[in-house]
Parts: C-alpha cells; sequence; structure tokens
C-alpha cells in the first residue's frame, strides 16, 4: 500500500485547496513539497475555474512547522566541513531554499485570493507559506513565530519583511527573542488579518466554494482577542530602536519594566552572531520596496548560514541532541565583528536568487 502524498491538491468547484499532509511532522515542508506547491498554484493562475485558492494543514497541530530541519543540519555539516560557501547554493538545501523563496514571492503577488488557514502551529517556513497571502486566517489555536536566531539562523521566506513592517519595533522583539505570537498578536503584526474559530474552519472551506474570499470569511470571522503584545509597545520600542543588539540589551536590562529585562535574558541565550546578522536584516528590509527584493538579500544570508558553525551547532542542540545548551561561536555579542556580519551580504554572482516584480504587477 502506498504512502499518501505530502501535498494534497483539490479542487471543490470554485476553490482550490491545498493541504499539506505531513502531519506527524506537523507538516514541515520539504523540497518536494514546494515544487509540488508551486506548480499548482501556477496551473490554477490561469484556470477561470478556480476562483479561489486555500492552503491548510492536516492534523490538529498546525499548518507548518518549518523546513526539514535534519536535512538542513545534514547539509550544514558538509558544508562547514568544506570551509566555504561557494558550493552552499548548489547543495539540497541551498536549492530547496531557492525554490521555498520563488514560492515565496509567487504567494505575494498572486493574483486570486489566497485564504492561508494558520490554525495551530505556523512557523519559519510555513510563515512563508501563508504569511504573504491575501487572506490570512488564524484561530484560538495559532502559535505564529520566527525561531531561527535559537538555532543560529536568521529569519528567511520573507520573514524580515513582515517583521521590519510590523508597528514600532514590536518585529525586532519577536526576532530576537524567537517570540510566539498568538492570534491577536498575529493580526496586530501584520502577520494575519482574520480571527476565525477553529470549528468553524470546515464550514469556512466548504462556503469558499461558491461564496468570494472576502464575502465567505465575514461570514465566520469574529473580534480577534487582544495582543499582549501591542500592549508592551512603550518599553519596546525604547529598547528595540537601538542601532546595535548591544545597545539594545542594555536598554533592556536598564528599563523599569520587568518584562523588558526578561526579554534581555531571551536575546543573550541566542547566537551572537545570528542575532547581529538578524538586526542588519530588518533594518534593510525595512528600506526595501518589494518582498522580491528582501528574499533576494535573504538567499545571500542563508547560503552564508549554511557554511556557519552555528547553525550547525544550534540544530545540534536544539533539535538533534536535546541538551538546550549550544555553545555560540563567537560565544557573546562583544565576539562578533564587522566582517564576519558583512560576509553573510556578499553576493553570489551567478548563484544570485535574481527575483524581479513582475511586468505585470
Amino acid at each position: 500500500m502506498s504512502e499518501e502524498p505530502e501535498v494534497l491538491v483539490e479542487q471543490r468547484d470554485g476553490l482550490g485547496l491545498i493541504t499539506l499532509n505531513r502531519p506527524r511532522a506537523i507538516n514541515a515542508l520539504n523540497h518536494a513539497m514546494a515544487l509540488t506547491i508551486t506548480e499548482q498554484l501556477r496551473a490554477w493562475a490561469a484556470d477561470d475555474s478556480v476562483r479561489t485558492v486555500a492552503i491548510t494543514g492536516a492534523g490538529e497541530r498546525g499548518l507548518c512547522a518549518g523546513g526539514d530541519i535534519v536535512a538542513i543540519h545534514r547539509d550544514a555539516k558538509e558544508q562547514r566541513a568544506a570551509g566555504h560557501i561557494g558550493s552552499a547554493a548548489d547543495s539540497a538545501t541551498g536549492e530547496f531554499w531557492r525554490d521555498e523563496y520563488v514560492l515565496n514571492a509567487l504567494i505575494g503577488r498572486y493574483p486570486k485570493p489566497y485564504v492561508a488557514v494558520m490554525d495551530g502551529i505556523v512557523m519559519g517556513g510555513g510563515v512563508g507559506l501563508s504569511a504573504h497571502g491575501s487572506h490570512r486566517i488564524v484561530t484560538e489555536r495559532s502559535t505564529v513565530g520566527m525561531p531561527e536566531v535559537g538555532i543560529g539562523f536568521i529569519p528567511d521566506v520573507g520573514g524580515t519583511y513582515l517583521l521590519s513592517r510590523a508597528p514600532g519595533e514590536l518585529g525586532t522583539h519577536i526576532a530576537l527573542t524567537t517570540a510566539r505570537l498568538k492570534a491577536g498578536d498575529a493580526i496586530a503584526t501584520g502577520f494575519a488579518d482574520y480571527f476565525v474559530p477553529a470549528e468553524q474552519i470546515p464550514a469556512l472551506l466548504t462556503t469558499l466554494q461558491s461564496e468570494a474570499a472576502d464575502i465567505a470569511i465575514a461570514k465566520f470571522a469574529t473580534e480577534a482577542p487582544e495582543s499582549s503584545l501591542v500592549a508592551q509597545r512603550e518599553w519596546i520600542d525604547a529598547c528595540y530602536s537601538g542601532d546595535t543588539v548591544g545597545e539594545i540589551v542594555d536598554r533592556l536590562r536598564g528599563h523599569a519594566a520587568p518584562a523588558a529585562v526578561a526579554a534581555a535574558g531571551d536575546v543573550l541565550t541566542k547566537s551572537p552572531v545570528a542575532l547581529q546578522v538578524t538586526l542588519r536584516s530588518l533594518r534593510s528590509a525595512r528600506r526595501a520596496d518589494s518582498l522580491e527584493a528582501v528574499l533576494n538579500e535573504e538567499y545571500r544570508v542563508s547560503i552564508a548560514s549554511l557554511a556557519s558553525h552555528d547553525l550547525v551547532e544550534g540544530i545540534r542542540a536544539q533539535v538533534v541532541d536535546k541538551d538546550r545548551n549550544p555553545q555560540w561561536s563567537p560565544a557573546d555579542l562583544s565576539g562578533v565583528t564587522a566582517a564576519q556580519v558583512d560576509a553573510y551580504f556578499a553576493e553570489l554572482g551567478a548563484r544570485e536568487l535574481g527575483l524581479t516584480i513582475p511586468e505585470d504587477n
């Protein structure tokens, strides 16, 4: 008996429905899945019988927990052993990221309503599949986040684009602490648009078969819970507007709010070099004029990360050995040099991602 496909594709009247189908792995995204989704989205874009596209995840745990971290760890170890980043873009992970980021850009400019059901866990690559869509739905079970700096990586899949456009410095706080967003937070920070109770999702998908996306969602959306993050904007904006991670940590430690002091502790457990690169990525993304431009830079940063010590060590500590005791290199912020940070943004020549804005946009 053959296994079920990792991506289920259905056309239900006017709805094209994509279901990520790896429930035991919380629907973690791999290369083959990204290619399947891209191919189907392109086909439906040209199909007049499909009015709306929706994406959801199988099982009860979440839409998508991110990328295939075990495969990334394997390639990262190989690239680290090679001692250079020249071939990282040609590795299996480098090729996966290339196609994944192409998919993220496609979602960001999809010509039809793209309804992302962000129920349950939505992390990393799952954010890339959902938060660039036109209609983004969270439920009372949603937990949304970009946890990359905790494994020595940097927010990607257009994550720095989204984070840099959150109100004030909320995105910087989320990125540097890997804070998890519940439904109200996700809407307030621009990662989602609507709150729909989880029990109503099946009925919503049925209604999308015959009704326009805006009309269908309006029938089920209710008032979102309040955002606990927005309530803390005073200290978040004051502290995270610093020019360097060190300055941010000093401001957090010196602030009267207990939550600020706790945030400083959270930041300091993360990879020092990943923190420095992430802050620069966020500031750069804030100035960028398109998702495509941000993805192009994120690809450079991701490829450099693939040959780094901290990505290998971070995945080992958090996912493989699970000792939760990563030995970062450098071990603290003071040891990170400008040259180390600059290296993450080096141009890749013929291996650049090279996304451009489509002419019909």
